[in-house]
């Protein structure tokens, strides 16, 4: 399953972040935006649960990140 994450960050905090988040096993692309979001990550995990996981653990909890808003890619 994958998914897009949305993520705003911390002034001054997006290249940290963004290589925090390329170096986590599951995380297939992370790059810094413009507009609406600071950075878009696209996952990758075996269910949602997997995701949830993933999310909650190893990617919210990396310093700089404010808030994340989780789009599930229903086909591809």
């Amino acid at each position: 399953m994958k998914a897009y994450i949305m993520i705003n960050v911390r002034l001054g905090s997006i290249l940290e972040v963004v290589n925090n988040l390329r170096e986590i096993d599951g995380v297939i692309e992370a790059n810094m935006t413009f507009g609406t979001y600071d950075v878009v990550s696209a996952i990758e995990a075996e269910d949602v649960r997997d995701i949830g996981r993933m999310i909650a653990t190893k990617i919210q909890p990396i310093p700089g990140i404010l808030e994340t808003l989780t789009c599930l890619v229903i086909e591809s």
